[in-house]
């Protein structure tokens, strides 16, 4: 298709693509409900309709209701063991103990050790197979120390009788609990590409029109097979992609390429499965169905670009790392120059201490508050962050790519002008609105929208009839008119005056095959655009516009905002090559609304959907902007800067204390006197959780 010729009601902005897609013009009939059938078996890609933990979390094969129940049931038992349970060793003003009660904790231990310490363990043979000990190993180690030594405990002081032993089922049920709310609230703000990818499922048709020489057989999408000849019906998607044989028709491809006109199909023409029929029917010869289709090859690049991205280790786990290590490293040592020091008896005890203080009960929670604070502050902003990764992309970014129409413009048409050919504007503006009062088109409701906003006077249209990959007809006060595309007069070889417009669709109003009159109508930029582009280039952020829309319209748009670097007329697997391609510069920021921008969401360092955009763009995302003003990606930017400070501050409250206590509890100053009692250690971890909690409530 020529990208210079216009299309009347050509295709509409980003903003209305939903819509587009859900509700097509009523004079599409037999519309289809996409069941989000799935398109091969092989296309499965994690069909499971929850969240998982990402991959540098241990936790991938734990879904969030798992977690939530494995929460309460370990929070129930966890409370009666802090009430008949010293804390180490000490009776609180609310201990309550009976004769037996150490054996009831044990019980009820044992249950919260089987319950609560799975999703660890599970983890932590994930990090050790992957020769990367984190949160997960640190966590799984301080919980088998404590549940079995408390156990060991438990057993000497019953049948031994000659020293006691201090148990840790105290700290062994609150460690458990903490730890699972921690990773419970990281869960509620980690997106996997698997909730994208079903997204993108829901595109397709549930049940295709299959042709077998005369005859018609509706068959499931999932069986189609390559050579297969297929009818799709106005107002359908298609459910693979092909060759038109037979029809002619006009497809709403935006979902897919960001084109932003409609794209006129007819024999040897290649249709995209996903994309929107217009409102001729066509037979299609299929030759990509599957995983080899365009759908299939979106749904594994989105796939591989968030599975990518999951495995950026955080900072957390970088730090329970160092203090796995670190903790194990001196017990050993403790254990070993104890046992000449002193005794066996006595080296275990300090080993084990140092493995206690070990816990990070602080650690645990410094980054799972800040994230849920993060998340509360930016959704009474009008944000919804997706990814907590999102927390920590801030500081470095160095470029904005930035789709074009329903991002930086506002994706909704608007009348530019219209001139009339020796007859009067107002009833020509009547007229067209006549025509198009029956359409839901975004195009139609645009002129229909202008001709209230100029008072033109109302008329009726009746016998309106779309004129397939053209326009619109129908009779208006007993004369016939048509409303059409530059196309239609061309291969009529009907005169007419062009009428000029570098980026609008034009159509024109003919009576009797005679042109009275041309309509001009063209997206409009966002008041807040420049502005922002602006605040981008200050904050030393190169803005760069990449979108699936044609150069010409591309250009207009990026001139008008200042902006230097542009690449147009770009496939959804392009708009990942170019997100590589400016990471290996710096960090990246994607901001875009469509299907066709959602791998490149995946991708980036930081990917931000606009509200108005698609489910499988907000899937894809980090965060949602759900005011849907451009300003507040500032503040957004602002915001997890101050964020990535907390989490940065709580990691040092967490690990500092570790950091210092697990050497004085070693026995490193123990010639001057100075050696960390287990009581005093679990006071200041305590502390230190409190301090953590604290700190991350002040963000703001």
């Amino acid at each position: 298709m020529n990208m210079n010729e216009h299309n009347h009601h050509d295709m509409s902005a980003d903003s209305e693509k939903v819509a587009t897609h859900q509700h097509q013009t009523t004079d599409m009939h037999q519309m289809h409900m996409h069941d989000g059938m799935s398109m091969d078996s092989s296309m499965d890609m994690s069909s499971h309709h929850h969240m998982s933990m990402s991959s540098d979390d241990g936790m991938a094969g734990m879904d969030m209701s798992d977690m939530k129940r494995r929460f309460w049931w370990s929070f129930a038992l966890m409370v009666p063991i802090i009430i008949i349970t010293p804390f180490m060793g000490m009776h609180l003003p609310f201990t309550v103990t009976f004769p037996g009660s150490i054996w009831v904790t044990a019980v009820l231990s044992a249950i919260l050790y089987f319950i609560g310490s799975k999703p660890f363990f599970d983890g932590a043979k994930h990090e050790i197979k992957a020769k990367k000990p984190a949160m997960m190993s640190l966590v799984s180690l301080g919980l088998i120390v404590t549940f079995w030594y408390s156990i060991y405990a438990l057993l000497a002081n019953t049948f031994l009788h000659s020293t006691h032993v201090m148990d840790f089922f105290w700290e062994f049920a609150t460690l458990t609990v903490i730890m699972l709310l921690g990773h419970r609230i990281e869960m509620t703000a980690t997106m996997k590409a698997s909730d994208a990818t079903d997204k993108l499922r829901e595109l397709l048709p549930n049940i295709a029109h299959v042709k077998h020489g005369t005859m018609i057989m509706d068959m499931p999408v999932d069986t189609l097979k390559n050579d297969m000849i297929i009818q799709v019906l106005p107002g359908e998607s298609f459910p693979a992609d092909g060759v038109v044989i037979a029809g002619q028709s006009q497809v709403d491809e935006s979902l897919m390429t960001g084109e932003s006109k409609l794209i006129d199909k007819s024999e040897k023409s290649r249709v995209v499965g996903g994309t929107i029929n217009g409102n001729g029917s066509l037979d299609i010869h299929l030759t990509q169905v599957g995983t080899a289709s365009f759908v299939g090859q979106l749904q594994t690049a989105l796939s591989d670009s968030q599975g990518q991205k999951s495995r950026a280790e955080t900072l957390a786990d970088r730090v329970a790392g160092y203090l796995f290590w670190l903790a194990l490293l001196f017990a050993f040592v403790a254990l070993i120059a104890w046992t000449i020091l002193s005794d066996f008896s006595t080296a275990t005890n300090i080993a084990v201490t140092v493995l206690v203080i070990a816990c990070p009960h602080a650690l645990g929670l410094a980054v799972p508050l800040v994230i849920q604070r993060t998340k509360s502050v930016a959704a009474s902003q009008g944000i919804l962050i997706k990814n907590r990764k999102a927390l920590t992309a801030a500081n470095h970014l160095q470029y904005a790519l930035m789709d074009k129409t329903g991002t930086l413009t506002n994706g909704q048409f608007s009348v530019h002008r219209i001139v009339t050919f020796d007859f009067d504007k107002n009833k020509a503006i009547s007229i067209m609105a006549a025509l198009d009062s029956q359409s839901t088109h975004p195009l139609a409701k645009s002129i229909t929208a202008y001709a209230e906003q100029v008072h033109a006077p109302h008329l009726s249209a009746t016998q309106v009839e779309n004129i397939a990959g053209y326009g619109v007809s129908g009779i208006v006060d007993n004369q016939h008119y048509t409303l059409v595309s530059e196309r239609y007069l061309i291969e009529r070889q009907i005169d007419f005056t062009p009428l000029d417009d570098d980026e609008g669709s034009i159509s024109y109003l003919l009576s009797d095959n005679h042109v009275i009159a041309g309509i001009s109508q063209g997206d409009t930029i966002k008041d807040t655009a420049a502005n922002f582009v602006k605040t981008l280039i200050s904050k030393g952020i190169t803005p760069v516009l990449v979108t699936g829309d044609n150069d010409k319209s591309a250009q207009t748009v990026a001139h008008q905002l200042n902006i230097d670097d542009v690449h147009a007329q770009v496939s959804p697997q392009e708009k990942i090559a170019l997100v590589t391609k400016y990471q290996q510069q710096g960090d990246v920021m994607m901001i875009g609304d469509g299907i066709n921008d959602a791998p490149a969401l995946a991708q980036a360092n930081l990917s931000i959907a606009i509200g108005a955009g698609t489910q499988v763009a907000h899937a894809s995302a980090d965060a949602v902007l759900i005011a849907n003003q451009l300003p507040k990606i500032i503040d957004f930017l602002a915001l997890i800067k101050h964020a990535n400070a907390k989490q940065i501050q709580n990691l040092w409250w967490g690990a500092g204390y570790n950091i210092i206590a697990i050497p004085l509890a070693a026995g490193v100053l123990s010639s001057i006197g100075l050696m960390l009692n287990p009581m005093i250690g679990a006071i200041v971890m305590s502390l230190s959780t409190i301090i953590v909690a604290l700190n991350a409530m002040t963000l703001r």
